[in-house]
């Protein structure tokens, strides 16, 4: 199954002080850079990023990269638009967006501020087979979350908000896999929770 990978970095990080896609960690990586090395690292292909908030200085981040970036010019209305914009760049076969995306047969959607996610916790879920299965953390949901092509249409028509896939996943049969054993889950919104050395961009 070829898994291509869906890194949500659209947003402001109004709490943070500033999008916390160029967070940086203690090796002064930033937080995008870092979850696409994961995503490569686990043999992900295509990888897309969807900007929106300094869409500029993300780009320039992710310069030597092996990405495809998605501007959500929507993004301000939260998750879901992210969430939108690259589900719609991945399942369109045509035109000049789509150019190296069309074959996927599942994405492993992961947003930019979950510092503790390991390689590990990745490539677990990215094995599952099941088409619908997300990351949990001592039983708490989190990310990634594997998202076959068939749920695609399913979950672009009830993105909406910050909910994300959420709304999807609660009414459809999602596995669960334990990652709390090789990882932290827990994403981070604000400066008082960042993790030791990582700083704010």
């Amino acid at each position: 199954m070829k898994i291509a990978g869906l890194v949500l970095a659209a947003g402001a990080g109004r709490r943070m002080g500033g999008p916390k896609a160029l967070v940086r960690d203690p090796a002064g990586v930033a937080w995008v850079v870092r979850v696409v090395r994961l995503l490569v690292a686990a043999e992900c292909s295509p990888i897309l990023v969807v900007v929106g908030a300094a869409a500029d200085q993300v780009r320039a981040e992710l310069a030597d990269e092996p990405v495809e970036v998605v501007e959500a010019t929507n993004w301000a209305e939260g998750m879901g638009a992210s969430l939108r914009a690259g589900l719609t760049t991945l399942r369109s076969a045509a035109g000049p967006e789509a150019a190296g995306v069309a074959g996927a047969d599942a994405v492993l959607v992961v947003p930019v501020d979950v510092p503790g996610l390991t390689i590990e916790a990745v490539r677990r879920v990215a094995a599952d087979d099941s088409g619908l299965a997300r990351a949990v953390y001592d039983g708490l949901p989190g990310h990634p979350v594997l998202l076959a092509k068939q749920h695609w249409d399913g979950v672009i028509a009830t993105a909406e908000g910050d909910a994300g896939a959420r709304v999807y996943l609660r009414e459809h049969p999602v596995v669960e896999i334990e990652c709390g054993d090789v990882a932290e889950g827990a994403d981070v919104d604000a400066v008082d929770q960042l993790p030791d050395g990582h700083r704010a961009g």
